[in-house]
Parts: structure tokens; sequence; C-alpha cells
């Protein structure tokens, strides 16, 4: 779907990602549902007032301005259709990308300083990864098979931590999360620190991925 980021392996080990090019929210939020037959839905989207980028949703307090669902019943929204994808964000063009967990993928989402720790770990290891987001909150993004959220409390407890212990969330049904290139207000852009690309296709278990990340979130305790 896409290339993989150049520099990428220098890219895990400094914390550095490169600037990605920009593209329009439409043709992203279609190339998801189309190529990597993910199901998306439009969220909120900035909205210039008095020269400041405010959140479409009109609290000034937003905590993800720009990047959060319209309405309680977002999953209803939902769609794998490209054609229903590119009518949504033509009726708004500047909406946010928002893809819900639990469907076709679960996420397991970590500190960004644990997050680049643990991904230098995984290169180590030689495992394969499947895409990674690097969010303006700095929160990194692991896409796993779906499943991950009912049984990585076990896992972690498996290799000796306490879920409790460790900043490590794992977002499954019910859950969404934010897709490049949406905004957070004035905060930055969602980046790809590991871009989706034919060879990721396939996601990884959370099992395989819960050692490495649960060694990284414990040493950025």
């Amino acid at each position: 779907m896409e290339e993989t980021i150049a520099g990428a392996q220098n890219t895990q080990m400094t914390g550095h990602i490169p600037q990605q090019r920009g593209e329009s929210l439409l043709e992203t939020a279609v190339r998801y549902a189309e190529e990597r037959h993910w199901d998306v839905f439009p969220g909120t989207w900035l909205e210039a007032v008095d020269g400041t980028q405010r959140c479409s949703c009109g609290d000034t307090t937003c905590p993800a301005p720009g990047a959060h669902p319209t309405r309680p019943d977002w999953a209803t929204q939902a769609t794998g259709s490209a054609t229903v994808a590119r009518r949504m964000w033509q009726k708004q063009p500047t909406a946010s990308i928002l893809l819900p967990t639990g469907r076709t993928f679960d996420a397991l989402s970590v500190p960004e300083s644990a997050g680049f720790l643990a991904l230098a770990r995984m290169e180590r290891m030689e495992l394969t990864l499947g895409p990674v987001t690097l969010t303006p909150d700095r929160r990194m993004q692991f896409f796993v098979l779906p499943g991950a959220s009912v049984k990585v409390a076990d896992l972690v407890r498996k290799i000796g931590w306490s879920l409790s212990s460790l900043d490590l969330v794992a977002l499954g049904e019910g859950a969404h999360v934010a897709a490049p290139p949406t905004r957070f207000g004035s905060r930055g852009a969602v980046q790809w620190a590991c871009r989706p690309t034919p060879a990721n296709r396939w996601l990884p278990d959370a099992e395989e991925l819960i050692s490495p990340l649960a060694y990284a979130c414990g040493r950025d305790r």
C-alpha cells in the first residue's frame, strides 16, 4: 500500500520519523478501505476560530481536537466500502480518519519512548511487525490480530508482569485509533512509525509482541 519509510532502521533507533508527503484525507480513507480492507469512519475536524485551530465539537478544552468520533453511535458509521468512504468524506473533506479496533485488528498502545525501545528490540529479535502509528500525544499503537484485548492481561502475567503496573493498553472492540494523516489540533499529525506494506498485510498475534512491549514499558516507568 505504501513504501517502507526510508531509513526505517535508523528511525527506530533514533526516534525520528521523517515527514511524510501529504495526501488528501478523502483519498487516504478510500485507500485504507480499498487496499487494506480496514473499516473507516469520519470523525471531527479542525476549524479556524480567531486564528486558532479548534475542534468541530465546539469544546475549547477538547483533549483530542479534530480527532474523535462525532456521535455516540460512531461504530455504525464505520465502513469497509471504498465507495461509501468516498461519499462520507466528500460531505466533510477535512474530517479525521478513524479506524475501529476489534474488527480487522486490535492495537497495543504504549508511550512513545517505550515504543521506540520496543521497536529496536523487535528488530534485533527479527520479529515481523504490522503497521505502527505514532500520535501527537506521544503514544505508539502496534496493530495486531483481533482478540488481543481479551488476552493481554494473561500474556503479561505469564512473563512476570502485572498489567496494572505497565502503561500498556489493548484497544479492542468498542475502541478506535486515529489514522495518518489525521491532525490533533496544533499538536501535529498522526504518522506511521511502520507503514502498511504488502509485507505486513498479515498481522502478528499479540503474543509475539508482548514480551518486548512489556519489557520496554517496564523500563519506561
